[in-house]
C-alpha cells in the first residue's frame, strides 16, 4: 500500500502470489478488518478472500467447539442436580427408617420400665399383706 494508507497489504499479510491457506491463516481473524483492497490485485483480492474465508472458518470452528462445550456442562449439571435428589431422598429414607426403628425400641423399653415397675409394687404389695398376717 501506497505511504498514507492504512490497510494492510499482501507483503504485511504474507500474501505472496505463492501464498497457501496455511500462511494466510498467520494473518488472523484481526486482519479481516484491517484489509485495504482499494490498489490490490486479483490476485491480492484472491488471497484476501482466502483469508477471510479462513477467518470464517475458524470462527465456525470456534462456535462449534463452544457449543459442544456447554452441551458438557448442562449435562454435567443436570447430572449432578439428579444425583442430589437422589442423595437428598436416600438420606431422608434412611432418617425416617432410623427413626421407625428407634421410636419401636422406644416403646419396647418403656413397656419393659411399666413391667418392672408393676412387678416392683406387686412385690411391696404382697410383703405388705405378708407382714400384715403377723401382725
Amino acid at each position: 500500500a501506497a505511504s498514507g494508507t492504512t490497510g494492510i497489504t499482501a507483503a504485511s499479510l504474507g500474501l505472496a502470489a505463492t501464498a497457501t491457506a496455511t500462511s494466510s491463516a498467520s494473518a488472523g481473524a484481526a486482519a479481516v478488518d484491517t484489509i485495504d483492497i482499494t490498489s490490490a490485485s486479483v490476485t491480492d483480492i484472491k488471497n484476501y478472500i482466502k483469508v477471510v474465508d479462513e477467518a470464517l472458518s475458524q470462527v465456525t470452528s470456534a462456535a462449534s467447539s463452544l457449543g459442544a462445550v456447554q452441551n458438557r456442562i448442562d449435562m454435567q449439571s443436570d447430572f449432578v442436580s439428579k444425583l442430589m435428589d437422589t442423595v437428598s431422598e436416600g438420606v431422608g429414607s434412611l432418617v425416617d427408617a432410623d427413626m421407625t426403628e428407634e421410636s419401636t425400641r422406644l416403646k419396647a423399653l418403656q413397656t419393659q420400665q411399666q413391667l418392672g415397675v408393676q412387678a416392683l409394687s406387686i412385690a411391696n404389695s404382697s410383703s405388705q399383706s405378708l407382714l400384715s398376717l403377723f401382725r
